[in-house]
């Protein structure tokens, strides 16, 4: 069963669903819409017995840019209105970010992303709650955030991705993983050339498709259970906390305010580490 959404795709071919981001022309900037609908179409794919994987792709040059933040300050809904108050912000993130990640990191059939292009913070931490990740040679991961005064987005999976030390010279420096890194750093699996990286996304999971469903699962679910022993999922738990401590802050709140008052993120981040790529159609999220 094929469904029509607004701003991603929903196919399927055999036992692969393929759920595909599909703004390109704001480098797949994760908005409310995006979120509710990537979320429908995870109910769709653990509805259909007939599914036995997710591939997560991206159309356009870019994975994603990140959150929205266009959308957050410009152009609010009910979620970003209740942003207004400490506690509102807390709900919101806790509920579309947070929970919305977790919940694809723990959902019961194996998930595999298909990235390319930038795949910048709130973009990197949705890839990473995939099982595996397929890269296209020219995929670049990168979290400048803390130069926007945040704290690395809701999850901090960079420590689990790249490791520790690796993790502060990334985040701190505000560096750019190039997807050849990335591989050498374990945080994707395989790295195809842009051409291909569908074609090598698809015939990933039709393997993983070979695997019966319930021991996928709880073969899945046994590998989260260690990664949650070696205190992942607390980790998680605190740095959210931390986060919205951080954002909330006088330097957060001013810093805020002066993206409003200039009406472009791209202008304050051109400020701090120097102009975007011209050809980026938006500016990284948080």
């Amino acid at each position: 069963m094929n469904k029509t959404f607004e701003t991603l795709r929903y196919e399927i071919d055999g036992p692969v669903a393929t759920v595909t981001l599909a703004r390109p022309e704001a480098a797949n900037a994760q908005n409310t819409t995006m979120l509710d609908e990537l979320d429908a179409a995870f109910d769709l794919a653990d509805a259909d017995d007939a599914v036995r994987v997710v591939v997560l792709a991206a159309d356009g040059r870019h994975w994603s840019a990140g959150h929205d933040l266009k959308e957050l300050l410009t152009d609010p809904d009910d979620w970003a209105r209740l942003r207004e108050t400490p506690e509102g912000k807390w709900r919101h993130e806790e509920v579309m970010y947070f929970g919305r990640c977790v919940r694809i990191r723990d959902f019961r059939k194996p998930t595999v992303a298909a990235v390319q292009g930038k795949c910048v913070a709130a973009g990197m931490m949705l890839a990473c709650m995939c099982d595996l990740i397929v890269a296209a040679d020219d995929a670049v991961f990168s979290n400048p955030v803390l130069r926007m005064t945040g704290a690395g987005v809701e999850l901090l999976v960079e420590p689990w991705e790249i490791g520790i030390r690796k993790a502060k010279e990334f985040l701190l420096l505000a560096q750019e993983i190039d997807a050849a890194e990335a591989w050498r750093l374990g945080l994707v699996n395989r790295v195809v050339p842009r051409d291909l990286l569908a074609g090598e996304a698809a015939e990933v999971a039709r393997q993983v498709a070979l695997v019966p469903p319930e021991t996928a699962m709880r073969v899945k679910e046994s590998i989260n259970h260690a990664a949650d022993l070696m205190g992942q999922r607390d980790s998680w738990k605190y740095h959210f906390a931390l986060h919205q401590y951080v954002s909330n802050t006088k330097t957060a709140t001013d810093a805020m305010a002066a993206r409003k008052a200039k009406g472009s993120i791209g202008d304050v981040i051109a400020e701090q580490r120097g102009p975007a790529d011209p050809a980026d159609p938006v500016d990284p999220g948080a």
